[in-house]
């Protein structure tokens, strides 16, 4: 169910991209949800490889480097659907902060959702009285 809820979110994130940057289209609904598989894929597994490898450069630009990971996955996967046009490299930089902070967004508003209580947490430990004797606790 958490899987289904992230693919939507991203698709959502990939919607909005491809209405509000103006380089970045995709044709019908088989080839979002094939983007979306793609992309959640790609962040899964390349991402993390990409960003060991490129660590230094992400921490010297102060995590600006991650944008750059972002569009270059995001370009990727434009190139890899035949239906989805990704049109240069700043529009894959749009379409990235625009499918990242709809991400942010709405994992934090669903996040938020009311839980079911559970159990009262258990009071802690007793502790000790210390009666000034030489005792080493194990």
């Amino acid at each position: 169910m958490q899987l289904l809820l992230r693919w939507l979110v991203l698709a959502i994130g990939v919607v909005l991209a491809a209405k509000l940057v103006p380089g970045i289209h995709y044709t019908d609904g088989v080839t979002l949800i094939v983007v979306v598989v793609l992309l959640s894929f790609f962040n899964a597994i390349l991402k993390p490889l990409l960003v060991l490898f490129t660590l230094p450069f992400i921490v010297m630009t102060l995590g600006l480097g991650m944008i750059l990971i972002n569009a270059l996955l995001f370009l990727f996967v434009g190139t890899l659907v035949s239906g989805f046009y990704v049109e240069g490299f700043w529009s894959a930089v749009g379409g990235s902060l625009i499918v990242s902070f709809t991400n942010f967004i709405l994992s934090r508003v669903l996040r938020a959702s009311p839980r079911r209580p559970g159990p009262p947490a258990p009071p802690p430990p007793a502790r000790r009285k210390d009666d000034g004797g030489d005792v080493i606790d194990i």
